[in-house]
């Protein structure tokens, strides 16, 4: 297999709204991040390869095949939606298996594969509770869970980390990872750069719904790291969390802009990234939410785009 996904001049108006513009680009075997700021085009790539949304002009290829109305092709797909707007009166473990039912999978086929994807994303303690009561992460684990349980061929994966704290973030990359060590396919939106990092060096850069820039993530991350990354962090205790993360050298800044939240400045985010779950589980410090304003990002995207 040459490409996952092929993408030759690929348009979408939504009236007269361009949601993408003539996007051309080509996914690699195994996991590649489209990284690009909200409202960039990310998803409505996504709607496309799975056979939400029809192009409007261009061609596109997914594993080799035409996805609009391509019903043997989505079988082979594993979706995660942006928006954690789930059923919240089921339990995870219903919410799961009523999907797989729903596809025609029999009834104890499917109660069984909806408790193995649970245990992978590591829900099997709290799969009878309602999904109303689930953080936001483990809302992100339970999609990705219903993404998994039919075996896919090739996970699509829209800003599976957005909100996520530290511990679900840990738990998502590990079962993204493991997924692609065992044959699979990953495209992960997301529009904080750092996050790919930790699983690919495969990248394609979009913007305006454009594909700007496509190759090593290395190259990428050295033009973002000439400044400081901001980091908004929320947490019912700040002082605590920012006591935690002051005697790191490569910190330059912490600011309080609300009062259950922090803003931290590291000059290092790929050492942050990796340091945050650690801090906060050795001084058991809790974290409700993470994410990155990603201001260098968005200075990285208007320098490649003159």
């Amino acid at each position: 297999m040459n490409a996952v996904v092929e993408a030759t001049g690929v348009s979408k108006w939504y009236g007269e709204v361009l949601g993408l513009n003539g996007f051309s680009a080509a996914f690699a075997p195994g996991i590649t991040g489209l990284v690009g700021p909200n409202g960039a085009g990310k998803s409505t790539l996504f709607k496309l390869l799975i056979g939400q949304l029809h192009k409007d002009q261009g061609e596109l290829r997914l594993l080799g095949e035409d996805p609009w109305n391509n019903v043997p092709i989505k079988r082979r797909l594993g979706y995660c939606p942006e928006h954690n707007q789930l059923y919240g009166w089921l339990t995870a473990d219903q919410f799961v298996s009523s999907l797989l039912r729903l596809d025609g999978m029999p009834s104890s086929e499917a109660t069984r594969r909806a408790q193995e994807a649970l245990e992978t994303v590591g829900l099997t303690a709290v799969k009878d509770r309602r999904l109303r009561t689930y953080s936001r992460g483990m809302r992100q684990r339970a999609k990705l869970a219903q993404a998994l349980a039919h075996d896919p061929d090739l996970l699509i994966l829209d800003e599976p980390l957005s909100g996520a704290d530290p511990q679900a973030r840990v738990h998502i990359l590990r079962t993204i990872a493991d997924f692609a060590k065992d044959g699979g396919h990953v495209l992960m939106s997301t529009h904080v750069l750092y996050e790919v990092e930790r699983l690919t060096s495969n990248i394609v850069l979009i913007h305006n719904g454009k594909g700007i820039a496509s190759g090593n993530v290395h190259e990428i991350r050295a033009l973002i790291d000439r400044h400081p990354h901001a980091v908004r962090i929320a947490t019912p205790a700040p002082r605590a969390v920012a006591e935690a993360l002051a005697p790191l050298d490569h910190i330059a800044s912490i600011e309080f802009p609300a009062e259950k939240e922090l803003l931290v400045r590291t000059r290092k985010p790929d050492a942050f990234y990796r340091e945050l779950p650690a801090i906060i589980e050795d001084r058991r410090l809790e974290v409700t939410g993470l994410e990155s304003p990603d201001d260098n990002l968005e200075a990285v995207f208007r320098y490649l785009v003159g």
